[in-house]
């Protein structure tokens, strides 16, 4: 079977790692989880991260087919657009994003989106592959974090977005809107079951206590001795139970109201107005006395 060429680029602002995977044989390659750099006090995006990778594949002459989103990210802006501009690659997602858009589409006012995902080149479902060269990109539906997150497997290595961190980090969160803790519990053991030498490609990483290196690439062995949330012998209940405690101690993520604005459309912001800036809503919710009067 032949074997990718797995490239790492980690992104400190938002702890997000973004993956180039190279077919070696045939150039072809796809971009996972691409960021876009965003300044929000100062509403200011730039591409200088994403325009680092893209002049690694130009140099090296790779054709850039896909670029593949785990999920509609709430902790950064995606690149997607950016990539596809510059390279003609398609965007795809899991076909779930539409629940996603339906629940964010009132709340950001969101009535430019595409019906049924159309703002997608390709939504995949589970267990769908499709080539990337003479790799073969299998797809696999991990909701639980969201409804809408999927995991790719390439070879013996898998993407697997949010889904699970560091052994000694434990697992992503799951009460954002359509997030589900026993969902998240099954899509993990699902991975979990996975050959013991599957590689795990994780989408971030935080650095646990005491450790001083940023981390993102494990083994479902690892996963199931060592995990800290989800490891051998953590029934669902306790998981669950243990999840949800941690999730309501949470606060939201930094870029969370202008990432699901730009990310539930593949990666475009909001159209511009008629003096044609584009801008991103901020909905305000209030607690104890900051209502306004009326």
């Amino acid at each position: 079977m032949p074997q990718a060429d797995i490239r790492a680029f980690f992104d400190e602002p938002t702890f997000t790692i973004t993956y180039l995977v190279i077919d070696p044989a045939t150039r072809k390659a796809a971009i996972i989880d691409p960021v876009l750099d965003y300044e929000p006090g100062g509403g200011v995006a730039d591409s200088r991260s994403i325009d680092a990778i893209l002049a690694e594949t130009k140099a090296e002459g790779l054709a850039i087919d896909w670029v593949l989103e785990t999920h509609a990210h709430a902790d950064h802006l995606s690149a997607a657009q950016v990539v596809k501009a510059k390279t003609g690659a398609k965007v795809g997602i899991g076909a779930h994003i539409t629940k996603v858009q339906d629940i964010f589409r009132p709340v950001f006012e969101a009535t430019d989106l595409l019906p049924e995902g159309r703002d997608f080149d390709g939504l995949f479902r589970d267990g769908e592959r499709f080539p990337l060269g003479d790799l073969t990109v299998e797809v696999l539906y991990t909701p639980g974090h969201t409804p809408a997150c999927v995991s790719y497997r390439i070879g013996d290595a898998v993407f697997v977005g949010d889904t699970i961190f560091m052994p000694d980090y434990g697992v992503a969160r799951a009460d954002f809107p359509g997030g589900d803790a026993a969902a998240l519990y099954q899509s993990i053991r699902r991975l979990l079951a996975l050959p013991p030498e599957t590689r795990l490609f994780m989408c971030h990483d935080y650095k646990a206590p005491g450790r001083d290196v940023y981390l993102w690439e494990t083994t479902v062995a690892e996963q199931r001795a060592k995990n800290v949330q989800i490891r051998d012998g953590i029934s669902e209940a306790e998981f669950v139970a243990s999840r949800q405690s941690r999730d309501r101690a949470l606060a939201a993520p930094h870029l969370l109201l202008p990432s699901i604005q730009v990310n539930i459309r593949a990666g475009r912001f909001p159209p511009p107005g008629p003096d044609g800036l584009r801008r991103l809503l901020i909905p305000v919710t209030f607690r104890g006395d900051a209502a306004p009067a009326s």
